[in-house]
């Protein structure tokens, strides 16, 4: 009889649970937030803006690749939709072999249905943030940026006329 109490008090308290602290002893702070009528914060709401401009048929912005050292406008262009991260792709880099059961992500390549640890993001692809980052302007040209240092490496399938000045440019 001892021993079950002995070890009904030792799982109850393996199952407690303890306020993570730092070293100097602070311990974890939440605090409680305001949100609108549909339970969205204000951070929330700017994501759902930017997603929602992002993907608005016929939207076009303006890309300026700006000189960290002089401050010159080194080359303009417009974006029909978006700029999207090189890294970005429509299926996912990794999948687990044939079709999996569970709770997993599904994904279909070749006919075949994968499972996959990978989700799609709020714009709908996987991946993360690549090397360099594509568009189209709103001329439907096709940009590679490169962005490095002081030096930057751009392809696109029009030439650019490119000036190092401070200009304002208006759209064509």
């Amino acid at each position: 009889m001892l021993l079950a109490l002995v070890s009904v008090a030792l799982m109850s308290s393996s199952c407690e649970q303890t306020q993570q602290t730092s070293d100097s002893g602070a311990k974890k702070a939440t605090v409680k937030i305001k949100t609108d009528a549909e339970g969205h914060t204000v951070e929330q709401k700017n994501i759902m803006q930017r997603l929602q401009r992002d993907n608005a048929v016929g939207e076009v912005k303006h890309l300026y690749v700006i000189s960290s050292y002089s401050g010159d406008v080194l080359e303009y262009s417009t974006v029909k939709g978006k700029v999207t991260s090189g890294g970005k792709r429509l299926s996912p880099k990794l999948v687990n072999g044939g079709s999996g059961v569970g709770n997993a992500n599904y994904v279909t390549l070749n006919g075949i249905q994968y499972s996959t640890d990978e989700v799609l993001d709020d714009g709908g692809s996987y991946g993360e943030s690549g090397n360099y980052l594509f568009w189209f302007d709103s001329k439907d040209n096709y940009h590679q940026y490169y962005p490095s240092g002081g030096t930057y490496l751009h392809i696109s399938e029009t030439p650019l006329k490119i000036r190092k000045s401070n200009m304002t440019f208006t759209l064509e």
